[in-house]
């Protein structure tokens, strides 16, 4: 009998987007191991896509349970912690040996950590702490991406990626507050210099998608120790201005 609710209190829809999603992560360590990064790097996006996807159809539908909240940390620590991973160390990092691969296993460790956070998480703040592991992923396939489409090769920046994978890391398992966007809906009334602004956007992404992405991905990035700096001034300042009252 309890065997027979388990199996009825898993909601096929964001189950079966979400195992799309670890599809992609399949798919791009398979691509990657076969030195195909390009595939590798669009996969790891699509993956992205899959995943907010089927956790807006789960509260859209009410069907949110927790073994689909499972299963999703699960796949995206497969499609955004290992396969960015492993997609770096041999794209660019083998070559430098122990440095290299540790730095791909302290991303996917760390993408790990900010993951169990996140699910035993009880804040009801609707912004993150620490990076969210699918834009640390979207920022390695960002730069993958903008030197395939400049003709770069990484070998010259290859210590500056290392120190990239090593930042990504720290700041998924920081403190520093990030904003999010799952509660943005486009089918409510918004104002018509946000429709301007959507279409500029468009625009730009029309025009050079893989410059798009790194500079989108990269001011995304650095907003959180901006925005953590930011509230602890004013945290700060508020402490002083009550105390100077006495309060």
């Amino acid at each position: 009998m309890q065997k027979q609710n388990f199996k009825k209190s898993i909601y096929i829809l964001p189950n079966l987007f979400t195992s799309m999603n670890l599809f992609c992560g399949y798919y791009s360590v398979l691509a990657s191991v076969q030195l195909r990064f390009v595939e590798a790097s669009i996969a790891i996006l699509i993956g992205a896509v899959f995943d907010l996807l089927d956790g807006k159809i789960a509260r859209a539908t009410n069907t949110t349970s927790r073994f689909g909240v499972e299963f999703d940390s699960l796949a995206d620590l497969i499609t955004f912690g290992m396969a960015p991973a492993l997609l770096m160390v041999l794209w660019v990092l083998e070559p430098m040996g122990r440095p290299g691969w540790l730095a791909g296993f302290l991303f996917m460790a760390c993408g790990a950590l900010r993951l169990a956070r996140f699910n035993v998480s009880s804040s009801s703040s609707p912004d993150f702490e620490g990076l969210p592991i699918p834009a640390a992923a979207a920022m390695n396939v960002s730069v993958v991406l903008l030197f395939h489409r400049l003709g770069i090769s990484p070998e010259p920046f290859k210590i500056m990626i290392l120190v990239m994978m090593f930042g990504l890391s720290f700041c998924m398992v920081s403190s520093f507050h990030y904003k999010s966007f799952k509660n943005v809906c486009l089918l409510k009334k918004k104002t018509f210099n946000r429709l301007v602004g959507l279409i500029l956007i468009f625009v730009a992404i029309a025009a050079e998608p893989h410059v798009f992405m790194f500079v989108a991905f990269s001011i995304y990035i650095f907003s959180g120790p901006v925005l953590t700096l930011l509230f602890y001034s004013s945290s700060k300042n508020n402490k002083e201005a009550r105390a100077d009252k006495g309060l």
